[in-house]
């Protein structure tokens, strides 16, 4: 993913869009930091306090090399551990040197922590830095100066952190809505693509195989029709709670249809995704749901093949699925593996 493309782009992925927004959040942060102590580099410099000079040119490089890996290589230099250590120090070197003049830098400086670092670094972080601040300011500033520093520094950062966490919470929550599905709890659609296709990352790097079962529910208009909507909706319900006791933790339940169910199983050969399957349609025919209703299910299997893209795996998935439900529903047909391409022998090969 480009950091800097289009928004459009940068939200066909929910998890993606969240990630993205965070690290221009972080260019951002950096950029204006930036922009905000270069100058102080010379004024410093001019009032001789070239220490201070030395530390600020550092924090410059530092932002500057924050901006070069979000923007060239898509990653953060270093995690962004290295502000808060110079941060701490030339904010505090600098209250030493020129009073409240260089106190005044630890405010947005410990505000910006929150988001920068993950809420617990920066806490950690931010205690080390007001416990700093306090030492210098009862140690170069008078008693009454002291309480005042430490109490709105104190306040600062609890009411950024308080923020910085319910943004994150709110973050959390806007993934799980646009990521899974609200009537079954399943992953939906948005979520599809990057899954299957990290599955085939996977086979053509590592040899490691997965298959995929489509599950589709049998006449379930039927259900709608006679026993109403709320009926089945409580039935899908139920069959997601069905599928997931079946299923290991790495394995993924998507919804993606009306009562279609996809079932992402790594590790999986075809042969032990077919067992699994049949499996899975045996639990849902012996035993009826709510008010005695009785379902089949039919379903397909399909191991992802070299070369492939996602799209054609499911397909492939897909058209088993059709045959299964015209030959007679409530079984499994397993997938044809794609033909492999034969090439022509060269001209010279053909004449001898």
């Amino acid at each position: 993913m480009n950091l800097f493309s289009p928004g459009d782009q940068i939200a066909r992925n929910p998890t993606l869009a969240v990630l993205g927004f965070r690290r221009q959040l972080m260019y951002h942060l950096h950029f204006w930091a930036f922009v905000a102590i270069a100058p102080l580099i010379l004024v410093q410099w001019q009032q001789k306090h070239y220490l201070l000079s030395a530390l600020l040119i550092l924090f410059c490089l530092n932002a500057l090399l924050v901006i070069a890996f979000l923007k060239f290589r898509n990653s953060y230099f270093l995690n962004g551990r290295l502000f808060p250590f110079l941060a701490v120090v030339a904010a505090g070197y600098s209250t030493v040197l020129n009073g409240h003049s260089g106190l005044y830098w630890a405010y947005p400086a410990a505000t910006a922590l929150f988001f920068l670092l993950p809420l617990r670094e920066a806490i950690a972080s931010n205690i080390v830095f007001i416990s700093v601040m306090a030492v210098i300011s009862f140690l170069y500033l008078p008693e009454t100066e002291f309480w005042r520093i430490v109490v709105s520094l104190g306040l600062t950062c609890v009411f950024a952190m308080v923020f910085a966490w319910l943004v994150g919470k709110l973050q959390q929550e806007l993934i799980w809505l646009a990521t899974t599905d609200p009537l079954t709890g399943c992953l939906n659609r948005s979520q599809l693509a990057d899954v299957l296709n990290t599955q085939i990352q996977m086979r053509e790097r590592y040899e490691r195989v997965s298959s995929l079962i489509l599950l589709d529910l049998d006449f379930f208009k039927a259900i709608n029709d006679e026993w109403g909507h709320q009926a089945g909706d409580q039935v899908l319900r139920e069959m997601a709670t069905r599928l997931r006791k079946r299923l290991r933790e790495i394995d993924q339940l998507f919804r993606i249809g009306g009562e279609e169910f996809m079932i992402v199983l790594p590790e999986t050969r075809q042969r032990d995704a077919d067992t699994l399957a049949h499996q899975l349609l045996a639990s849902i025919s012996a035993r009826p749901f709510l008010n005695n209703i009785k379902l089949t299910a039919s379903a397909s299997v399909a191991e992802v093949s070299h070369g492939e893209t996602w799209s054609v795996w499911l397909n492939r998935a897909d058209q088993a699925l059709y045959q299964a439900k015209a030959h007679g529903r409530n079984q499994v047909v397993n997938a044809r593996r794609p033909v492999p391409s034969v090439t022509e022998p060269p001209p010279d090969a053909a004449a001898t």
